[in-house]
């Protein structure tokens, strides 16, 4: 008895394309099969997210059971995703206006975890995006405008996709869902509305899901108010400056070995903001990053 039951459970591997009300739908070599996390996992304060690389069990019936969650390269708490090689962050030129702090936390973040951020400005079409991508190019960071109604940009974000693990973020309303839908229209997710009372769209995604698209893995997620960025958000104070590309030529050869960067005489990134090799706007954002990274030890989040 107990020998028919193991030739009718396999071990497979797989990646974790969504998980939702406790299921986790886990791809594999011959499937998506819907799986529940083995109890263990909850002892371990451990729980399997969207991207996640496991090992499953399956049944005869389809069904199965995750019991290994492989070593991850790095993981976004809120919201959860795991093994992340690319965050593309999508803002609008217009309805809703671009927050240039949330962005540059984003990517802060994401270079702090060895991930490569991107960011695109839609709805080009109503509004030109060439001033915010000059800033962002100028950083050293990947950025174009894109536009869902003239398919400006679609080439491009297929080609950040291709052959990578990627996240796709921003505000509600911004267009990630729309830009989904252009780079393959089979996906038909829905797109919510504009709320013109509150200035920003309401959520059309509630979970994070991997999609396999444009020859790589892509995770929707849901906009950045659910980011938590007080729990979420955690650099360490004297990492930060490392998280702006823009700065690394720069470090280490101020007047002072511990310069911070914010005011200090001699500093050669305030000389450059100064000549205008560097955005001020990025770096007055820097300086209000460092200061809710004050405090910070050294924790893992």
């Amino acid at each position: 008895m107990n020998y028919e039951l193991c030739i009718m459970i396999m071990e497979q591997s797989g990646i974790i394309i969504k998980g939702i009300g406790g299921f986790y739908y886990v791809e594999t070599a011959d499937g998506v099969f819907e799986c529940r996390a083995r109890g263990i996992f909850r002892k371990e304060k451990l729980t399997p997210v969207a991207g996640d690389r496991v090992i499953a069990e399956i049944g005869a019936d389809g069904k199965g059971a995750v019991t290994k969650i492989l070593e991850r390269r790095n993981l976004l708490p809120r919201p959860a995703a795991a093994n992340i090689d690319r965050l593309i962050i999508i803002a609008s030129t217009a309805e809703p206006r671009p927050n240039m702090l949330n962005i540059d936390k984003m990517t802060a973040m994401a270079i702090d975890k060895d991930i490569e951020p991107a960011v695109i400005f839609s709805k080009n079409d109503l509004e030109p995006a060439g001033g915010l991508v000059d800033i962002y190019k100028k950083a050293g960071i990947a950025s174009f405008p894109a536009s869902a109604v003239t398919y400006e940009g679609v080439e491009e974000l297929k080609a950040l996709i291709k052959g990578k693990t990627c996240a796709l973020t921003g505000n509600s309303g911004v267009g990630k869902t729309s830009l989904l839908n252009c780079i393959d229209g089979n996906l038909e997710l829905p797109v919510g509305e504009i709320s013109g009372k509150l200035g920003r769209g309401r959520h059309t995604t509630r979970h994070a899901e991997l999609f396999k698209l444009a020859g790589g893995y892509i995770i929707d997620t849901p906009g950045f108010s659910s980011f938590d960025f007080d729990k979420s958000f955690y650099i360490l104070k004297e990492n930060l400056q490392f998280c702006f590309p823009e700065f690394l030529k720069r470090i280490g050869k101020c007047r002072f070995p511990d310069c911070s960067h914010t005011a200090e005489n001699g500093c050669l990134i305030i000389e450059a903001v100064e000549n205008g090799e560097i955005s001020k706007a990025r770096h007055d954002n820097y300086i209000l990053i460092r200061r809710n990274c004050e405090g910070n030890e050294k924790k893992q989040y």
